[in-house]
């Protein structure tokens, strides 16, 4: 099948280059190139979609949250790489980026995201007013995450406000009511986020440190360890209560019980902190929303 592929995949390219000649700078600038940040929003947002939706939200909120999320990530890296254009450079991992290197524009960045913004508010006008309203929520935190590395050490808190704000507009789409299980998910979500960006700022630490950027990763220093295990122990229980408060059946706590092994498994395997291992520990974090999210299908399909 690859060598069916490839060459279908070099034409391709070739036609890209001839006519869009910078079409993977857009790639690299939006992220598409590398969707586990994706996947990251994607999950907990399907946990909150199977929940309001009782094992079958309807197709309309499923197709509008999904490109939505792959919409807002966009948005995020591209108002991230633009507020980070003039420190991306003096970091190994992000030297590379369009931004830093000049290959497109500030002016340019702020029209695309702009772009993306205002097709993903178009996906949510076909929800209700409820979700319309909360949308305003979710854009603001989104725009407010890329500076708060300037002024507090806590901008992956930020960060998990936003991607775990999802969740209420995902029942409030469904359902159109805000129970109190949701706040145990964007309680769940939030922690873990701060985890897993947590051991994606370990990679950067050093260079952080040397240009004044500010992370938990910096704050936490020695006990960066216990303070990832800690917040992935806070995100389990609260999956935990959710799930009593649900009265969901085995499935969910058997796919509870793996996510934690995993999440145990990635703690133990960032001890020795090196940047690659860090980095591919924190590629891997989607997994858990998935385990999760599958635990809760097979509940509902059983049930």
């Amino acid at each position: 099948m690859s060598s069916v592929l490839q060459p279908l995949q070099r034409v391709l390219q070739q036609q890209l280059d001839r006519y869009f000649p910078r079409w993977f700078d857009w790639v690299q600038l939006t992220r598409i190139d590398k969707p586990v940040g994706s996947y990251l929003l994607l999950w907990p947002t399907l946990w909150a979609l199977w929940i309001a939706g009782e094992g079958h939200p309807s197709l309309a909120n499923t197709c509008i949250f999904v490109l939505g999320v792959f919409l807002m990530r966009s948005a995020g890296c591209v108002i991230n790489d633009f507020a980070d254009r003039d420190i991306d450079g003096h970091v190994k991992r992000t030297h590379t980026r369009p931004l830093a290197t000049g290959k497109i524009t500030a002016k340019e960045a702020l029209i695309t995201f702009a772009i993306l913004i205002i097709v993903a508010f178009v996906l949510v006008l076909f929800t209700n007013q409820f979700t319309v309203l909360l949308s305003f929520g979710g854009l603001a935190l989104a725009s407010l995450y890329p500076f708060m590395k300037r002024h507090t050490h806590l901008p992956q808190v930020v960060l998990g406000a936003a991607f775990s704000w999802a969740i209420p507009m995902a029942f409030a789409a469904q359902s159109n009511e805000l129970p109190a299980v949701v706040w145990l998910l964007y309680i769940a979500n939030l922690s873990w986020t701060v985890a897993y960006d947590t051991v994606y700022a370990m990679v950067d630490r050093d260079d952080d440190i040397k240009i004044g950027v500010k992370s938990t990763a910096v704050l936490f220093g020695d006990m960066d360890i216990v303070m990832v295990a800690t917040l992935k122990g806070i995100a389990v229980f609260a999956l935990l209560l959710a799930g009593s408060q649900l009265e969901l059946s085995w499935p969910y706590y058997l796919a509870l019980l793996a996510g934690a092994a995993f999440l145990s498994w990635q703690v133990w395997n960032i001890r020795s902190r090196e940047r690659d291992i860090c980095f591919a520990t924190f590629r891997q974090s989607h997994w858990f929303g998935l385990i999760i999210w599958l635990g809760l299908a097979l509940h509902y399909l059983l049930t």
